[in-house]
């Protein structure tokens, strides 16, 4: 039986893994102290609200809701390890509750014309496309000074995040306003960033870990005698994410061009409005006038916005592929993952394209 590691050993881990180094970036110059301090105690303060799942609900005097999600969420966690061959460990066997909607809110800022992300160092997860901060008031403060320096700005709250094994992660009740299955897939999109990650590569590990959630997902239904879901929801996700691929896909196009920065200007907004056209045209003629997206598309539109599609969804069709490659094996695909992420970044890139258009070729 695998327990947890008393408050006092999780204490010590906490000093001993990340302050040394917050302190060595802080020594290096790689950003202030009040960032690292906040990243810092935020990471405390989870730690310290966690407990184990089991004791949450074995105790009759805890909401009856609560404990039968997590009750549920406990047999996805073992379909995880014992048929996905994702880490066993306490991950996801424990529960905090964090008192806020979102554990951290991320800031992602690109150049005005560039759909290149501003990119952010860390000791655990290298750079990553954006920046994280614990309290939304501070993620507001970083994005209005990086609007006053030009930049195209989007904030997105977090419901879960991984810290690579480092650390036992809880299921969080930011996690707990989605349905069972939506919970399910964050718990495997989550220990797939555990089973293998790549130091700055944004793109490769969220692809990578929302195939696994997907796949995951399909098996995790199968399992339990539920047939495929054909939910129109998804289908529509589907459709919305290849509208705002596109979008990017034209706007890289753009933004390689020689133009006046007002003739640019002009047309970036010309290819937001075009969106916002698409979007309405198979809102209308294929969803039944669904307006799920309606908030999304009618905000205020930029690169930023457009960042989490590209990163999370970018590589998908290839690991798909790859997952088909090896006959739907897990540890076959895990070890064709880990070949693909130790290749050079170019090379990696090209093999993830080659994927891919096989994959479409294939149908």
């Amino acid at each position: 039986m695998i327990r947890p590691l008393p408050s006092h050993r999780l204490l010590d881990r906490v000093f001993r893994i990340l302050f040394p180094g917050v302190m060595l970036l802080l020594l290096n110059g790689c950003s202030s102290v009040s960032y690292y301090s906040q990243l810092a105690g935020g990471q405390l303060q989870l730690l310290r609200a966690r407990e184990p799942v089991a004791e949450v609900i074995a105790d009759p005097n805890r909401d009856a809701k609560l404990r039968t999600r997590l009750a549920h969420s406990q047999k996805a966690r073992a379909f995880a390890s014992e048929q996905l061959h994702l880490p066993n460990n306490q991950s996801y066997r424990l529960y905090a509750d964090i008192g806020r909607p979102f554990v951290v809110w991320n800031v992602f800022a690109t150049q005005e014309f560039s759909l290149t992300p501003q990119n952010h160092c860390f000791p655990i997860a290298g750079c990553v496309a954006y920046r994280g901060y614990y309290s939304q008031s501070a993620a507001r403060g970083e994005a209005a000074i990086q609007r006053l320096q030009g930049m195209d700005v989007s904030i997105g709250g977090v419901e879960a995040y991984s810290t690579l094994g480092w650390f036992d992660d809880p299921i969080l009740n930011s996690m707990m306003g989605w349905g069972d299955e939506r919970l399910t897939t964050l718990i495997f999109h989550e220990l797939a960033h555990q089973r293998f990650y790549v130091k700055d590569d944004t793109e490769f590990n969220e692809s990578f870990a929302t195939f696994v959630e997907q796949e995951g997902t399909r098996q995790w239904r199968a399992f339990r005698g539920l047939p495929p879901d054909t939910d129109s929801k998804l289908k529509q996700r589907d459709q919305f994410i290849e509208l705002v691929l596109n979008t990017r896909s034209r706007l890289e196009k753009l933004y390689a061009q020689p133009l006046p920065v007002e003739q640019m200007r002009e047309r970036k907004a010309a290819q937001f409005e075009e969106f916002r056209r698409d979007y309405r045209l198979i809102r209308d003629s294929q969803w039944a006038g669904d307006k799920r997206y309606d908030a999304w598309v009618k905000a205020p539109l930029n690169n930023a916005r457009l960042l989490p599609f590209g990163l999370y969804d970018q590589w998908v069709p290839a690991f798909a592929a790859l997952f088909r490659q090896v006959g739907g094996d897990w540890v076959r695909f895990y070890a064709e993952v880990e070949r693909l992420g130790g290749l050079p970044v170019a090379e990696r890139k090209a093999a993830l394209k080659a994927l891919t258009e096989a994959k479409s070729f294939s149908g």
